[in-house]
């Protein structure tokens, strides 16, 4: 009977034992004669045998017992509405005490108690709550009636008047911000691009299924209320692929919120990278951190800490790289004091949950695969930021160049490279390309193809710009830099291995980089608003660590055979017993200064070692060994090249080997967990058929199940090169992922193996069906399609009536939730005419009418196939309904119809009940939600059992 909070405010560090003692007492005294017979109970448990027996409450419990019969409907509200009432309180507390004192419910000592400077808004609401409680009926009704009046208000949150200092600060911590966020920090800010200049909006989506969203979300939509799922939490989590933009897209909030541009309802904003605060080794309470971390005020630094404490709603935090921080968020020790001192990521941990500073809005970034189901359950929403949209690479591509001429060859390079644009859809691959551009636009047909390419051409392009190339041929310009490539891959490949992105001079020394390897550019000087980390270096990007550190594993001999090993161990096929897997045991000892690092302790780190071993195998990759060959011996090479090619035939071997057998009567179907993508990725960068075809050998199942995997065109490309592979047709399964039209593209090598693809939820438009028509028309296999929830208009349907009449054995088509009308009905029937095969045809959701439904029956009456048709929520009225009774009339196929959700009215119903008195085989026609009344229902229903109301 009580809650954890009530157990915190008892115990209370330092507070005499008496006191606690008597809190205890006055809380079981409030909370009636129940809690006390228990609270005796558990008394008599603990104390020695002979002291609890004479223990009782007899003199006040029948004081208590007629309390609570006097009790009526207030009292008992307070407390079966109390998590509500605590939250609508917090913003409110001095109003309401304010009212108790007007009515003489409470003494100016009772405010002192329940606004003790030490509690959070959110204590001050339980403590007056359990105070209100206490003095009676009346009292309860005035706190009641205040929150009503407060909710009914047009304005519910009281009008707040900043102190000037707070203003002053205010100004201060904009200017920093500001001056922090106007140049593009992200990529090392190489080219002090101002912020306005580059920006490009990513592609926003909600991690669920809102209805009330229609179009891409935008920036303001991160903060706001759109899209809620839990409101009781205070956390936003923004998610995305390493390199897609997080920090640029925060960076860009932090600018216009310090222009008063957006967010306007924030009056402070403090933003903190998790990178930074994994060096803070001191204990910190939340104002040190704020403070420290953040932006120091010049004066009353107490008056705008408490101003912040008082007003949670008005103040905004911002946390960058969750996936960075060295330990994996756990809600094991809870805080809820803001004074305390705790360790860093105690800390934030406990700001993300709500158990501090409750009702401060607060918005984290990280790579998905850090995100957990426990760390999940404290968030308000997740929002998904999916990159570039064609478009978006377009825009930024001519951003970053104002010569349109060279922005023109630079896109007419990547549209004729559909691998190198699927590429480009992540920003920072993008921001490679681009930068790049001379070497791109040179290269000819050794166009980039994959992910270790385009990090090359970058390397080559910093390389060749600090040092011209001094000897002919182009192979051997990595031999130029080969010292500073070494020196930069141990830093890099020490720092992934213990969760370090800054570096101080002694980590650079003791790895041997100098000035000169500096000078090239991928290690830049830390970018911060304290002078904490004034000293300290980082890569250019996380993704540039984990490239030169695949360049040490290759390069070096001085770590262990297990290294490669232990770097394409898949994290979701592990076994318990591995998670203390060391990776300081696989550098052999040198007189260099290495740190002792637990592989396996963070799921967060997992996404680094994956993406270093993705750049290992495609350095090993048959088109770069010439480049290789010229830094180190050929046996060390070939050497690795085995190990990488049995890790990645052992990893495909462990997934192959979780798939459950089938169930009797239905097919094999293997639903790929995380690893699988990543091991997929690992083999096209090797850029070698053999290990695919090796692969795919030993995979046998009617059904691959990739949904909710992140698949974006880059996984899209290696998906095709691996698949094609395949001995016998699958169907293959990518709902909700961010295929688009570029992904669709790059799926097509593989279509033939296809016999059905499920693309629902993919943001795809009429371009990229035509494309994948065009191809599925010529591959034997290919028999059905599902695009529910996609971008397709009637457009597209005359490239599926081409299907229709030229495939006739073509079996199901589904075009739910996209925007369809008659027209593209009428079309789609042109098609359907001609075509004797068809079994499933699902338009749900679009806005076919009567007149599309028209055509679709005509169309279709004398089908012999057709087995099930839906046409829920299309605006189908009576007319419809008649002309669709026909298919029910003459069809010896059809066994389901579907027209909920529209407006059929009671004529159309009798043209649909005289038709199935003709059709005995028919199962069901659904009708829920139209034009009838209850009793046009019962009586139809009894007339016609096959009628679904």
């Amino acid at each position: 009977l009580l809650f954890k909070q009530d157990y915190q405010n008892i115990q209370v560090p330092g507070r005499a034992l008496y006191a606690s003692a008597r809190q205890l007492l006055d809380l079981i005294y409030i909370k009636g004669v129940g809690t006390c017979g228990l609270f005796l109970a558990a008394l008599k448990q603990v104390l020695p045998e002979g002291q609890g027996s004479g223990l009782s409450f007899s003199g006040c419990c029948s004081k208590i017992k007629e309390k609570e019969e006097s009790r009526c409907t207030s009292t008992q509200t307070l407390l079966t509405r109390r998590p509500s009432l605590v939250n609508k309180l917090q913003g409110c507390i001095d109003g309401t005490l304010e009212a108790l004192v007007v009515s003489g419910h409470f003494t100016s000592g009772d405010c002192d108690e329940v606004q003790l400077p030490i509690h959070t808004p959110s204590q001050q609401a339980r403590c007056l709550l359990n105070h209100v409680r206490s003095k009676g009926e009346a009292a309860a009704r005035v706190v009641l009636t205040y929150v009503q009046q407060k909710q009914e208000s047009p304005v519910n949150q009281e009008t707040v008047t900043p102190p000037k200092e707070l203003l002053k600060y205010q100004k201060k911590l904009s200017s920093s911000l500001s001056a922090q966020s106007c140049f593009l920090s992200t990529y090392g800010g190489t080219s002090n691009m101002p912020l306005d200049d580059i920006y490009t909006e990513g592609q926003l989506e909600l991690a669920h299924d809102c209805p009330d969203i229609n179009g891409p979300l935008v920036l303001e939509d991160i903060v706001s209320t759109v899209g809620t799922v839990n409101k009781d939490a205070d956390t936003v989590l923004v998610s995305g692929q390493a390199g897609s933009g997080k920090s640029t897209l925060l960076q860009r909030l932090h600018l216009l919120w310090a222009r008063r541009a957006v967010l306007q309802d924030f009056l402070l904003l403090f933003s903190f990278s998790c990178r930074r605060l994994n060096s803070e080794q001191r204990e910190l309470s939340v104002q040190e951190l704020l403070f420290q971390h953040s932006c120091w005020p010049d004066r009353e630094q107490e008056e705008i800490f408490q101003f912040i404490l008082d007003h949670p709603h008005l103040i905004l935090f911002t946390f960058d790289g969750l996936d960075e921080l060295k330990q994996s968020f756990s809600d094991e020790h809870r805080l809820c004091c803001p004074t305390q001192r705790a360790p860093v990521h105690v800390l934030l941990f406990n700001l993300i949950q709500g158990s501090l500073m409750k009702g401060v809005r607060k918005v984290v970034t990280s790579r998905p695969e850090a995100v957990g189901p426990l760390l999940k359950k404290h968030l308000c929403k997740e929002v998904l930021l999916k990159g570039f949209s064609p478009t978006g690479i377009d825009c930024f591509v001519r951003k970053h160049h104002t010569d349109p001429t060279v922005a023109a060859k630079i896109l007419g390079s990547l549209q004729a490279n559909t691998a190198l644009l699927g590429l480009c859809h992540s920003p920072v691959l993008c921001w490679i390309v681009s930068q790049c551009h001379m070497e791109l636009l040179g290269c000819g047909e050794g166009s980039p193809q994959t992910i270790t390419d385009v990090y090359l051409m970058i390397l080559q392009h910093f390389s060749q710009h600090q040092r011209p190339l001094q000897r002919n041929g182009a192979q051997i310009w990595l031999q130029e830099h080969i010292e500073t490539v070494l020196h930069l891959g141990q830093l890099a490949f020490q720092g992934i291995g213990t969760t370090c992105y800054l570096f101080s001079r002694a980590d650079l020394e003791a790895c041997g980089v100098s000035e000169n390897d500096i000078s090239m550019g991928f290690l830049i000087q830390s970018k911060d608003m304290s002078s904490t980390h004034s000293n300290h270096y980082e890569f250019l990007h996380v993704t540039m660590q984990c490239f030169f550190a695949a360049f040490y594993v290759i390069l070096t001999s001085n770590i262990d055979r297990s290294t490669i090993p232990k770097l394409f161990e898949t994290q979701d096929m592990k076994g318990t017993d591995q998670s203390s897997t060391c990776f300081g045991v696989c550098l052999t000892s040198t007189n260099l200064q290495v740190k002792t690092v637990d592989w396996g302790a963070t799921a967060a780190e997992t996404p680094n070692l994956q993406l270093t071993a993705t750049f290992v195998s495609g350095l090993l990759s048959q088109r770069h060994r010439s480049l290789l060959l010229h830094c180190c011996p050929s046996l060390l090479i070939e050497r690795k090249v085995r190990q990488v090619v049995k890790c990645l035939s052992k990893g495909m071997q462990k997934h192959f080997k979780s798939i459950p057998q089938p169930v009797e009567g239905e097919k094999k179907s293997m639903h790929a967990m995380p690893g699988f993508v990543w091991l997929i990725k690992c083999i096209y960068e090797m850029q070698e058929s053999r290990i695919a075809k090796d692969a795919m050998s030993k995979l046998e199942v009617d059904h691959l199940k990739l949904t909710y995997c992140n698949i974006g065109p880059v996984e899209c490309t290696a998906l095709s090169y691996v698949l094609q592979h395949l001995r016998n047709p699958i169907g293959l399964q990518l709902d909700n992922n961010f295929v688009g039209d570029v992904g669709v593209e790059q799926l097509l090598p593989c279509l033939h193996i296809c016999n059905s693809i499920y693309l629902r939820n993919n943001n795809i438009t009429d371009e990229g069906i035509s494309k994948l028509i065009a191809k599925g028309i010529q591959c034997e296999n290919f028999q059905k399609v599902a695009l529910f929830n996609n971008k397709l208009t009637d457009a597209c349907t005359q490239h599926f009536a081409h299907l229709l009449k030229t495939k006739q054995d073509f079996l199901s088509i589904r075009l739910g939730n996209n925007h369809i009308t008659a027209e593209g009905a009428k079309q789609l029937a042109e098609g359907l005419k001609f075509n004797h095969s068809l079994q499933y045809l699902g338009l749900w959701g679009n806005k076919i009418g009567d007149e599309g439904a028209r055509a679709l029956a005509s169309a279709l009456e004398n089908s012999q196939t057709l087995v099930w048709l839906s046409l829920v929520g299309n605006g189908v009225g009576s007319t419809g309904a008649c002309a669709l009774a026909n298919i029910i009339k003459n069809s010896t196929s059809l066994e389901g119809l579907w027209l909920t959700e529209n407006c059929i009215t009671r004529a159309g119903v009798e043209h649909l009940i005289q038709a199935l008195q003709h059709n005995t085989h028919m199962k069901s026609v659904w009708l829920r939600n139209n034009d009838l009344s209850l009793e046009e229902v019962e009586e139809m229903t009894q007339r016609e059992s096959r009628l679904i109301f």
